[in-house]
């Protein structure tokens, strides 16, 4: 039996030319770093259908998503996404990779921050953030100096990865259900 963490990487962006698919693709690279993990893309471009996506969601144990900043906040393909389930982010942690101008995606994180709370889910304070991210990689998605972007996952990991376990006991020794009366 495979008892390694199923880790769900959302793409948050669908713009043609994004530099979303570099920064997933870094991501996903440092994630597939740590053998206890399983990883699952999960990318607006190309979206199962909502009955196979739900699923996808509720077999993940918490999620790492990629989000850009777009005119201070998230992009509508990353709220489509998240809107389109319910149950499947409840009592699971939430990650974020985020990138964009000066603000490094980082106005997108906290509006992300109260939707998912609205979910039940659990979002992590420790983050990765690319500001001027553009100039961060070059045309083959490397990016250019990643001590520092590396150091930051490597925190960010750690927190997700106490979150992971601690959640995915708790939803194995009670289900995780709202409280009566909400």
């Amino acid at each position: 039996m495979d008892n390694r963490m199923e880790i769900a990487l959302i793409y948050g962006s669908d713009r043609e030319g994004r530099l979303c698919d570099a920064i997933a693709d870094w991501t996903a690279a440092q994630l597939e770093q740590h053998t206890d993990y399983r990883l699952r893309r999960i990318d607006p471009i190309d979206l199962p259908e909502p009955q196979q996506l739900r699923e996808q969601l509720a077999q993940a144990d918490g999620f790492v998503v990629v989000t850009p900043e777009y005119n201070h906040g998230y992009p509508a393909p990353l709220k489509a996404l998240i809107d389109s389930a319910k149950a499947e982010w409840q009592a699971k942690p939430v990650a974020f990779v985020s990138y964009g101008g000066l603000s490094g995606g980082t106005r997108a994180v906290e509006q992300l921050r109260q939707v998912f709370a609205e979910l039940h889910a659990v979002t992590l304070r420790d983050g990765v953030s690319f500001i001027s991210a553009w100039e961060q990689f070059d045309s083959g998605g490397n990016l250019r100096e990643p001590a520092r972007a590396e150091g930051s996952m490597m925190r960010m990991l750690g927190y997700l990865h106490w979150w992971l376990d601690a959640l995915r006991s708790a939803r194995q020794r009670k289900p995780y259900k709202k409280l009566a009366g909400e």
